[in-house]
């Protein structure tokens, strides 16, 4: 193994003319050099390939890629097909990069020769950050000591995301992973779940090596619908199930993996209505406040037993609990919130994570 093994950074960008020369400055300005820059121009019609096209012819590492607009899935995916460094790294081009994350991540994978690196990350509001990560101590952590640690924040962002991670290309080939391109949103979620079966060991790093800022008018934001919502939800649950049944973690650890239904990312402009929910949920919380029309209680009764049979088999009685102890925790939230209180106290009040009292809050 070199001791400088190229890297390939893979940076979609679709009309990022505002953000786009910090994100490549912040790259081109890493203490590691030995990079492969792949720019996926996803067919903008802003500034954005005039920029990028400046960028390079001033340093041969940037390659730009262009092609017509089909999504960041498919801009990740063909910066991987086109990728030749021995590991692969994100970039969203948004976002930017502090100087040594890339020397973080490659001195990281190479300490104990693991598969995966996961560290902290910046979250940018303002002129504020707020360094993030679910994971308290640095180490290395087998597939099913990193699995047991993330069953406890099964939709936690810092699993989700795939920019704060490290990747071996090798595996991405010869596993073909890749990412969805028929899912709108926790893409990365299903990546990161796929490429995990085959990582043994997993690098956990404490030092920040990414700046995250949060984007008006994202595809989560604008393209999520609650029917796809539903759907997107249940397909990533039977992924996270058959992962966890394949490393004889799921019996122990059931209603752990279904309260996935209850946190799974969701956007607070697609919040799903009462009456979206899946209908055991209504019947149980909503019917009983007398919250739902005539014409939803018509509705629920005709398709409970098809709809629980078909999405849950034999756990919607598990799940339902599940469920509705999600929302009786940010029932909780908001009532203290409400109170004035900050999220640290809340989140200490209820013996839960601060960043699932911040998640309940975003919503709202």
């Amino acid at each position: 193994m070199s001791e400088t093994p190229k890297v390939t950074i893979v940076i979609p960008a679709y009309n990022r003319e505002e953000t786009i020369e910090r994100c490549l400055d912040s790259v081109l300005c890493q203490t590691y050099a030995n990079l492969e820059i792949l720019v996926i121009d996803d067919g903008s019609v802003d500034r954005t390939p005039e920029i990028l096209r400046e960028y390079e012819e001033k340093d041969t590492r940037v390659l730009v890629i262009t092609k017509e607009n089909t999504g960041v899935s498919d801009s990740r995916n063909c910066g991987i097909g086109y990728a030749s460094g021995e590991y692969i790294q994100f970039l969203d081009s948004d976002d930017w990069l502090p100087e040594n994350a890339t020397e973080l991540f490659v001195s990281a994978i190479q300490k104990n020769d693991s598969d995966m690196v996961i560290a902290d990350y910046y979250r940018v509001r303002g002129h504020q950050l707020y360094q993030s990560g679910a994971i308290e101590e640095p180490g290395t952590l087998s597939r099913t000591e990193f699995a047991e640690i993330m069953i406890d924040k099964a939709s936690d962002f810092y699993y989700g995301v795939v920019w704060n991670k490290f990747y071996r290309r090798e595996i991405l080939m010869e596993q073909e992973i890749r990412f969805s391109e028929d899912l709108q949103w926790c893409e990365d979620f299903l990546f990161n779940l796929d490429y995990l079966r085959y990582a043994a060991h997993i690098e956990v790093i404490k030092e920040p090596v990414y700046y995250y800022v949060k984007t008006k008018g994202s595809l989560v934001n604008t393209q999520t619908t609650p029917v796809n919502v539903i759907k997107t939800k249940m397909r990533l649950y039977e992924y996270y199930k058959d992962l966890y049944e394949s490393l004889d973690l799921y019996e122990d650890n059931k209603l752990k993996i279904q309260m996935f239904l209850v946190q799974a990312a969701r956007d607070k402009k697609q919040r799903l209505k009462k009456a979206e929910y899946p209908p055991q949920l209504l019947q149980e919380e909503s019917l009983k406040n007398k919250k739902v029309t005539k014409r939803w209680r018509e509705t629920i009764k005709e398709n409970r037993a098809a709809w629980a049979e078909k999405i849950y088999g034999n756990d919607t009685e598990t799940i339902a609990k599940a469920q509705m102890e999600g929302i009786r925790i940010a029932k909780e939230v908001m009532k203290r919130k409400k109170q004035g209180m900050e999220e640290e106290a809340i989140a200490g009040e209820l013996g839960i994570d601060r960043e699932i009292v911040h998640f309940v809050l975003e919503e709202e």
